[in-house]
């Protein structure tokens, strides 16, 4: 079962991070923060116990942040949560910002621990504002992350199947694969009823944007009693997630000079053992090679059902991101505009530094339409 809870002494952090979301509404979050005791993230025990420390201060950085909203935002990160928080990422080769890592990989948990991991017997560790539909949005992108299990189980039989020369393990793998990929889609799908656009663009969106490429804190961020000098980090980002840099890899997508920069660095956000999957991936025999040259009908549909797969996946998550960004930007500004108190709602002016941006702080339509157009020409002439 998931350790949902730090030893003892670091109650004073975990009572803050249990009230994220009262603490962020009514603007306490910042004066709670300055009260917290100085405590050593040395008497963290393990891997387990680190993970849950990096979620917890990755969750208590950006609430303390963004508390504000964009026009709020302070030049320093205070030395009590500075300090800890760059402890427990150098530890774990984590950046000291939240990562995909942290608010997907590391916060679930069951509630019942015997039953099944749907959505329905699920549930965050940690929150911040944004209620249901932020539940909704971490547990929605674990679970694209779970379909994508059997996936990467495939890519491990594939690259040893090229090494052994048998073609049949191959092409199971390979269709093991492309049905992963299907099954990734129709997690996504669950998007449309957990997640409200108009929540997940005006309330939780800032919360997951960094301190690089981001207008609304053009210096980066000074972490107190770490270094003098600012340090810029990228906001979260499903780009930092492992499985499509992995499959990417294995069958030798080659997305533009620009895509892949972007998301090289990305790689720098990934656990350190993720990374090390992906490279390895990368440095194994050519499947893609492999493929062309065994002059094989069926592994040849079977790869291009991999790639046409991966391409359908991206292509559906355009769609997403158009209703949730785009849509919801266009809405959100209409309502600006109307006479009244428009701006004087509860909700607050939704963000406008990152309107054309996605939370990792790429240029986000440009960017996935090129990355999934780059994907559909990695198929193979039958």
């Amino acid at each position: 079962s998931t350790k949902t809870e730090l030893p003892a002494p670091y109650g004073p952090w975990m009572e803050i991070a249990h009230d994220l979301p009262q603490l962020i509404t009514s603007h306490r979050l910042r004066s709670q923060v300055h009260q917290m005791p100085q405590l050593s993230a040395r008497h963290l025990r393990g891997r387990e116990e680190l993970h849950l420390a990096h979620l917890v201060l990755s969750f208590i950085t950006m609430g303390y942040l963004w508390q504000e909203g964009e026009e709020g935002t302070v030049k320093v990160l205070p030395r009590n949560l500075a300090v800890p928080f760059w402890e427990v990422s150098q530890a774990l080769g984590l950046p000291p910002i939240l990562s995909h890592a942290d608010f997907v990989l590391a916060n679930w948990k069951r509630k019942n621990p015997n039953g099944p991991l749907e959505i329905e017997n699920l549930d965050t560790i940690i929150s911040l504002p944004g209620g249901e539909s932020l539940r909704g949005f971490i547990l929605v992108t674990l679970l694209v992350e779970k379909a994508a299990v059997p996936g990467i189980k495939a890519i491990v039989q594939a690259i040893r199947a090229i090494l052994q020369l048998d073609e049949e393990t191959l092409h199971k793998a390979l269709q093991e694969l492309a049905e992963a990929i299907g099954e990734m889609s129709k997690a996504l799908k669950q998007m449309h009823d957990y997640v409200d656009p108009a929540v997940f663009y005006a309330v939780i969106r800032i919360f997951l944007s960094g301190w690089k490429d981001n207008p609304a804190m053009p210096e980066g961020l000074i972490y107190e009693g770490v270094s003098d000098e600012p340090m810029a980090y990228s906001g979260g980002s499903a780009a930092q997630s492992t499985v499509l840099h992995a499959f990417d890899e294995l069958l030798g997508i080659r997305h533009s000079e620009e895509s892949t920069a972007f998301l090289h660095r990305m790689r720098d956000y990934m656990p350190p053992p993720h990374r090390a999957f992906v490279e390895a991936i990368h440095r194994a025999p050519s499947l893609k090679q492999h493929v062309l040259s065994s002059g094989d009908a069926r592994l040849c549909a079977a790869f291009n059902q991999c790639v046409s797969a991966l391409a359908d996946f991206r292509s559906y998550h355009i769609t997403i991101v158009t209703k949730y960004i785009a849509v919801a930007a266009a809405k959100a500004k209409a309502r600006r505009a109307e006479p009244g108190d428009g701006a004087g709602h509860s909700a607050g002016k939704p963000p406008s530094a990152l309107e054309a941006k996605g939370t990792g702080g790429s240029h986000i339509f440009s960017f996935l339409r090129s990355v999934r157009d780059t994907t559909r020409e990695g198929m193979i002439c039958a």
